[in-house]
């Protein structure tokens, strides 16, 4: 019998310090593997101004779902950009014509919840910076040590694929 608890409220969550460069920074909770969800991913995501937790990017395989819970930010997807605020719910289907990344570009802390499938393969397009990210044995937000396969390549790097063979 499972003696896991399945309830945790928010509020409580220890928050994990990440950054990288002078544009991306967040403090995250994961969610998902304390309450032992098995399918999909939930994580508690707090960026504070100016920030992004990720660069725009696209999920091959793995749709995403994004609930803001305070504050007020913008949303790009594709080459729109949308304002965010408390109680909005954003839907990334799964696919290159996808790509999104929430930013806030607001005063104040935003904090949101993201839901994502949590399948494997998946395949990770980041179009402003023109790479690709295959990953493999373990999804984006997963265990990286489950992973079989982790790759990023510029898309210029691709090759025939018969070359060499």
């Amino acid at each position: 019998m499972n003696t896991r608890k399945p309830i945790l409220n928010i509020d409580q969550l220890p928050l994990e310090e990440w950054r990288h460069g002078e544009r991306f920074e967040a403090r995250m909770a994961q969610i998902g593997r304390l309450l032992g969800a098995r399918k999909l991913g939930y994580r508690l995501v707090v960026l504070p101004p100016g920030k992004a937790a990720w660069p725009l990017h696209a999920h091959y395989v793995n749709e995403e779902m994004f609930f803001i819970i305070e504050g007020s930010g913008s949303l790009r997807l594709g080459e729109e950009n949308w304002p965010l605020r408390a109680g909005d719910v954003v839907a990334a289907p799964p696919g290159p014509e996808t790509p999104h990344q929430i930013v806030n570009d607001s005063e104040t802390d935003l904090r949101y919840l993201c839901v994502s499938t949590m399948e494997a393969p998946d395949i990770v397009a980041m179009p402003d910076s023109g790479k690709i990210n295959v990953m493999a044995g373990s999804p984006p937000g997963g265990e990286k040590a489950a992973r079989t396969l982790s790759i990023c390549l510029p898309l210029d790097a691709a090759v025939d694929y018969w070359e060499g063979e």
